[in-house]
């Protein structure tokens, strides 16, 4: 990526969001932008940690998921179109948790030597 201007501009890409802009991205794009996602959850590793530790013990954690939870929810409302129906279950608390889950879950991953492929493959069957 030769600027953050093109990162921002890909991003658009994606149909869930306000601003979508329907635009084929390419291949060394969509790869560059797993590459960053792999390199920023690695910094992240150890809020990931914390956030699924918090929802395995919610007595003793609470407070640490229900702020995730939140922020998690304000940014799609803000940032995501929200009319549409792969937003909504998003929104649909008892369906998000376990696609929060399962993200939170690969992003953790991502500190393998095959964090690429997994990050891949998880975003393919989204």
């Amino acid at each position: 990526m030769p600027n953050k201007i093109t990162i921002w501009k890909i991003r658009n890409n994606n149909p869930l969001r306000k601003s979508f802009t329907k635009n084929n991205i390419k291949l060394e794009e969509f790869d560059a932008l797993v590459k960053i996602t792999v390199e920023m959850s690695k910094y992240l590793y150890p809020y990931i940690r914390e956030i699924l530790k918090s929802k395995e013990d919610p007595k003793n954690y609470s407070a640490i998921w229900n702020d995730f939870h939140k922020r998690f929810l304000e940014l799609i409302n803000e940032r995501f179109n929200i009319n549409s129906i792969r937003v909504k279950k998003l929104l649909n608390q008892t369906e998000n948790d376990e696609i929060i889950i399962k993200s939170l879950l690969t992003l953790s991953l991502c500190l393998s030597n095959e964090a690429n492929k997994k990050l891949k493959s998880f975003l393919y069957s989204f």
